[in-house]
């Protein structure tokens, strides 16, 4: 199953990993999108955006209009959400315009701790 680890880490960390990887295969690469500050992590994702991948999730290549239908929402305000989601690269544009969400699951991880 091709999992997509969301997490909070520090920039200098995500860096290190990412050259780290970038000597590693790609079909060894683990799937990680890291946020700096877990209230980017909720701004990003909201829970109208999480909605929008849990239709999205083994849906394939859809569109904008077919998203909304599912998630049963205005289709104007899942272009919004749907060009945050592209942004912060949970989501990908296919060449035809549609969207997929290329993940069958999702870890969202972050250590709260004492300040």
């Amino acid at each position: 199953m091709k999992t997509v680890t969301l997490d909070v880490r520090a920039a200098d960390d995500s860096m290190a990993d990412f050259v780290q990887a970038s000597k590693t295969s790609t079909a060894q690469k683990p799937a990680r999108i890291s946020f700096t500050t877990p209230e980017l992590l909720w701004q990003v994702l909201t829970a109208k955006r999480w909605q929008l991948l849990k239709a999205l999730c083994g849906a394939g290549p859809i569109s904008i209009r077919e998203t909304a239908r599912r998630a049963e929402r205005d289709v104007k305000a899942v272009h919004g959400d749907v060009t945050a989601l592209l942004n912060a690269g949970l989501i990908e544009r296919t060449d035809d315009g549609r969207i997929v969400f290329p993940y069958e699951a999702v870890k969202v991880e972050f250590l709260l701790q004492v300040a």
